[in-house]
């Protein structure tokens, strides 16, 4: 199988990566200061801590998706309508969409007429530790949505070890991964490493408050939500606000992060990037204006990191956030 990995950078390296290891024919397309990094070689790390270098074909040039069977995409939800753009003409792969957000594959067969499209979901953080160097700091696994052409990339996972679900439930995965994801903005927020920052309660406060607002607005609109942990998603958000000591023992048995996870938010921040935040939160705000509604909490962190990428605060103490969060 010829795959294909447009946008190539932290998840796109990480998961091309794993599946070149897995001896899948892997090409990654993406900018010139990702792919200079890689020309001596890829290298991935994970939670265990194995380690593989491997060298996959790279191109700045989308015309190298044209021999693909499948094409990830894997570009910041903002960019979506340019990939579609760019990826018109470009051969019939099938596409898969690995971004946040909960619109792309729609977006993105809206644009492509013709083409199928997939929904899929990367649960995990991947974060670049050092030039060329991608390390996995959190663990779940990837997720796509199920039809007969996405074969060939379930053998490709297979063959590479890499744990992948086929569902038939994409909108409430998706809708799961987003309620999770409201911790990027707490986590940028802090200028803390995700296990630090989850180490104090009054950020997982924040957080639970967050994810509350967010599934009361989606129980509203009778939107389902995928179980993605091994508690379902009411219930984590009633462990985060527990005393740390019940909250470390609950949390060892839901989901693993190592000391070098942080969120790609905190990455955005630090590179100067515009961050996803109207795909994340912002969703939420204009769910809770669909409704009739409001939705203070994700609201308010919508505009915390707005000032963030401006220059605004990015170093809260978790009392000092929730503050800033029920401030009228």
């Amino acid at each position: 199988m010829k795959l294909a990995v447009f946008g190539a950078g932290a998840i796109g390296c990480w998961v091309g990566g794993r599946l070149a290891a897995g001896g899948a024919d892997v090409t990654l397309i993406g900018r010139p200061r990702v792919l200079d990094e890689l020309r001596d070689g890829l290298k991935l790390s994970d939670l265990d801590g194995t380690v593989w270098t491997v060298h996959p074909k790279l191109a700045t040039d989308v015309a190298a998706a044209r021999e693909a069977d499948i094409v990830l995409v894997t570009v910041k939800s903002a960019a979506t309508a340019n990939a579609a753009r760019e990826l018109a003409g470009q051969g019939s792969a099938v596409i898969v969409s690995l971004q946040n957000g909960i619109a792309n594959a729609e977006a993105l067969r809206a644009a492509l007429p013709g083409r199928v499209v997939l929904a899929g979901m990367v649960p995990f953080n991947v974060a670049r530790t050092e030039p060329g160097h991608y390390h996995r700091g959190t663990s779940g696994n990837l997720m796509v949505e199920a039809h007969p052409t996405v074969e060939p990339f379930v053998i490709a996972c297979r063959n590479a070890a890499l744990p992948l679900e086929t569902r038939s439930d994409m909108p409430a995965v998706l809708w799961g991964k987003l309620v999770m994801n409201l911790n990027n903005a707490i986590n940028a927020l802090s200028g803390k490493p995700l296990l630090d920052e989850l180490a104090d309660r009054s950020f997982r406060r924040c957080l639970a408050a967050a994810q509350t607002e967010a599934l009361d607005l989606l129980e509203a609109a009778q939107q389902p939500v995928a179980k993605l942990l091994a508690l379902p998603p009411r219930w984590v958000a009633r462990v985060l606000p527990m005393p740390d000591w019940a909250f470390r023992r609950i949390a060892q048995r839901v989901a693993a992060v190592d000391p070098q996870a942080r969120s790609s938010m905190q990455d955005d921040f630090t590179a100067g990037r515009p961050t996803e935040i109207e795909f994340l939160q912002g969703e939420l705000v204009r769910l809770a204006k669909q409704l009739g509604r409001r939705a203070p909490i994700n609201a308010k962190l919508v505009a915390l990191v707005r000032a963030a990428e401006t220059g605004g605060k990015r170093d809260f103490t978790g009392r000092e956030l929730w503050t800033a969060l029920h401030r009228p």
